[in-house]
């Protein structure tokens, strides 16, 4: 299972994780493009770490949301998180969703530092860590 840092923005490590399981205390203030699906027990995981910013998978966004339903959550506490499009990037392989990824969704605090649907995977980084 990958978990490797693969660059750093704005001065924050930029760390891909197939699972947000992955995840370390260690983490904090990392960028993490994590392959889960955006939902609520993959935003109950990323709140243990404060990250700078999160991307979770949108698994196809799902009834009622619950694809995306971290989003939200992490929005409660500040925190930028973008879904990625399940056709632009494999759920479970971060190295893909960095590589070929683009943005379905973002919260409000994603968008309020410049992050938006449709950008790719890394110019939505480059936008969080400014």
């Amino acid at each position: 299972m990958l978990r490797e840092t693969v660059t750093h923005a704005g001065g924050h490590p930029v760390i891909l994780v197939d699972s947000i399981t992955k995840i370390e205390k260690g983490d904090v203030g990392a960028i993490v493009i994590s392959a889960s699906h955006g939902g609520q027990s993959s935003g109950e995981f990323a709140l243990e770490v404060p990250l700078t910013a999160v991307f979770f998978n949108d698994a196809g966004i799902g009834k009622d949301e619950a694809g995306v339903a971290a989003l939200a959550m992490l929005e409660g506490k500040g925190v930028p998180a973008c879904a990625v499009s399940h056709e632009s990037g494999r759920i479970g392989d971060a190295a893909d969703m960095w590589q070929h990824g683009v943005v379905s969704r973002v919260n409000d605090a994603a968008s309020r530092h410049g992050a938006r649907d449709g950008m790719t995977v890394q110019d939505a980084v480059r936008a969080l860590a400014g």
